[in-house]
This record gives C-alpha cells, sequence and structure tokens, in this order.
C-alpha cells in the first residue's frame, strides 16, 4: 500500500527527473515515487544514491492511474518521455508523449492536484521568435511535434481548477545524462571528445553561421530542477512558460568553456551532417517575459559557470 501524499515523478531514473529527485531529497522529501522504464539499466545508476519510496514501471503506473487505484499525489512532475528528437515513428511517439500525458493530467485534476511536466523549446522549430505563441511554433519531428500538441490540448482546456504548469526546456545540460549517449548535451560530448583525443569536434558553418557560430540557449539542469521548484511552491501561477537563460551563447563558447574547466583542448571544425540540413535549430533564445510576468525572478548560470559545474559534479563521481 502506498502512502498518501506522495510526490511522483516520471521519468525520475532519467536525466532531468533524477536531478529533480535529488533536489527533492535535499530539501527533505523521501516520500517519492519515481516511475521510468528501465528497459535501458544503465539508468540505474541515476537512481543509486537517491532516497524513494517507491519505484513503478510506467506502463504500471498507467495501469493504476486508469484503475484510480493510487492515492492522489502532492504533486506529480510529468518528465517522462521518449526524448529522441532523430525518432520518426511517429505512431510510438504520440502514444509514449502525447496520450500517456493526458491520461496523466487528467487523473491530477479530478483529485486537483499540481501537474506540472516536460515541454520542450523543438516547438518553435526553426523561427527566430521563442515566445509562447502558436504563431512562433513550428515543430520539425515527430519529438517536438507530440510535445506541441500537448500544449495545445492544454491550452485548449482552458484555465484548469488545479495547478497545471508545461516547462519548455531549451538545451539542458548537467549530471546524470551519461545515459543518454548520443542524445546527451555537447558539454557531454565535447568533454568526452577532448579525453579522448585532445579535441572538441564542432560543426562547420551553414544556414548563414560560422564555424561553431550555431546558437542555443544552454541552460544547466540544476537551473531547470529549482524552476520546477519554484512553480511548485507558487500553485496560483498556471501556464506554459520557457525554460532557458534568456541567454544566447554559441557552440565555440561552450567548447570554450568546457576546455577551460578541464584546463585543455582545442577545437576542431567538422563539415554539418547533410541529414541535419532544414531540420536543425541553429539559433534558440528563451523569451523570458511571461516567466518574468508571473513573478519569477530566478536567475540563470552562463556556460563558463554551467560547464564548471558540471565537470566539477563529474570529477566527483570519478567520470
Amino acid at each position: 500500500m502506498h502512502k498518501p501524499e506522495s510526490i511522483i515523478v516520471t521519468g525520475g531514473a532519467g536525466f532531468i527527473g533524477a536531478n529533480l529527485v535529488a533536489a527533492l531529497n535535499a530539501a527533505g522529501e523521501r516520500n517519492i515515487i519515481v516511475v521510468d522504464d528501465l528497459t535501458d539499466g544503465h539508468k540505474i545508476r541515476n537512481l543509486a544514491d537517491l532516497q524513494i519510496a517507491d519505484y513503478l514501471d510506467k506502463d504500471d503506473f498507467a495501469e493504476l492511474v486508469e484503475r484510480r487505484a493510487l492515492p492522489p499525489p502532492r504533486v506529480l512532475f510529468h518528465q517522462g518521455a521518449c526524448s529522441t528528437t532523430t525518432e520518426w515513428n511517429g505512431r510510438y511517439v504520440m502514444e509514449v508523449n502525447y496520450r500517456y500525458s493526458k491520461r496523466l493530467l487528467h487523473w491530477c485534476l479530478e483529485q486537483a492536484r499540481p501537474f506540472i511536466y516536460a515541454s520542450s523549446a523543438s516547438v518553435y522549430g526553426a523561427g527566430a521568435v521563442f515566445a509562447e505563441d502558436p504563431a512562433h511554433e513550428h515543430p520539425l519531428n515527430p519529438y517536438a511535434y507530440s510535445k506541441w500538441q500537448f500544449d495545445q490540448y492544454l491550452r485548449q482546456l482552458g484555465p484548469t481548477a488545479s495547478q497545471v504548469v508545461g516547462l519548455r526546456y531549451f538545451n539542458v545540460y548537467g549530471p546524470r545524462e551519461q545515459h543518454k549517449g548520443a542524445m546527451a548535451s555537447v558539454f557531454w560530448h565535447f568533454r568526452k571528445q577532448i579525453l579522448d583525443s585532445g579535441e572538441a569536434r564542432l560543426f562547420a558553418g551553414c544556414d548563414g553561421y560560422g564555424d561553431g557560430e550555431q546558437r542555443r540557449d544552454f541552460v544547466y539542469v540544476g537551473d531547470v530542477v529549482d524552476l520546477n521548484l519554484w512553480f511548485w511552491r507558487h500553485p496560483q501561477v498556471s501556464g506554459i512558460f520557457n525554460a532557458g537563460t534568456g541567454r544566447s551563447q554559441t557552440f565555440r563558447e561552450a567548447a570554450e568553456a568546457v576546455i577551460a574547466a578541464l584546463g585543455r583542448g582545442s577545437i576542431r571544425y567538422i563539415p554539418f551532417p547533410e541529414h541535419l540540413k532544414g531540420a536543425y535549430q541553429s539559433y534558440t533564445q528563451a523569451d523570458l517575459g511571461r516567466l518574468r510576468a508571473a513573478g519569477c525572478t530566478q536567475e540563470f548560470l552562463d556556460v563558463a559557470a554551467g560547464a564548471q559545474r558540471y565537470l566539477q559534479a563529474l570529477a566527483r563521481q570519478g567520470d
């Protein structure tokens, strides 16, 4: 029998979810149910140092939710998703990211419990304006579409009696992402490349950008976690919000930050991949207008400070 009033974190063995559980532990929370899919057993490492009340497979959790067989949570942080942007099985992505999310949303609405979920900056596609408005949204792949369509579904519901928050994560990096492989952040890849060969590999110029000058809003995972917790502590605030720094920095700056943190390494430029042309965000920068209007004054690390913190964490873990 589950204890009442648990905090539920879906995707809790994943990158952002595990960091969220760690932050909850640091705040004294132990009555946490982690929901995930551990088909990839490498994610176990993300749970090994965390204190939780229970673990549920995502399919078992969905069945319990369907049967209304779980006590209502204090809050549901829905971080679980198929986050592979190169997955083109749209039916699978929509089932995992869209339909699953709807089931959890309505369960929380019935119980009048907070539902804070992971959206994505990928919904903006190749646009140049990153403000939470359908006029600026044009998803380019099934992952982005699934996230966008759930945002649209929420918009169509209108005001809800309990808190519902969607956070559009920009380029998140930091500890506990090692299991993601090719989908891990460029900071993880740059570090590995430098340790292996002494060189960080960046894309040459494309779409009007010079070598390594493509720009992203890189946001440290600890800042994203703090943002989730800020919304939970402000239950009167609902809506869809960007979760980025509001600062665009180049891939070259990111590589230089890793080189500075490691104390060694150089940069080598490689041809821009043909298969990414026309399906690649060469520029992102979160518009934080809505976030600031909601009363959130949180500041965000730049890539120099974030890379330093990330690599220090990896060094402590012996990675």
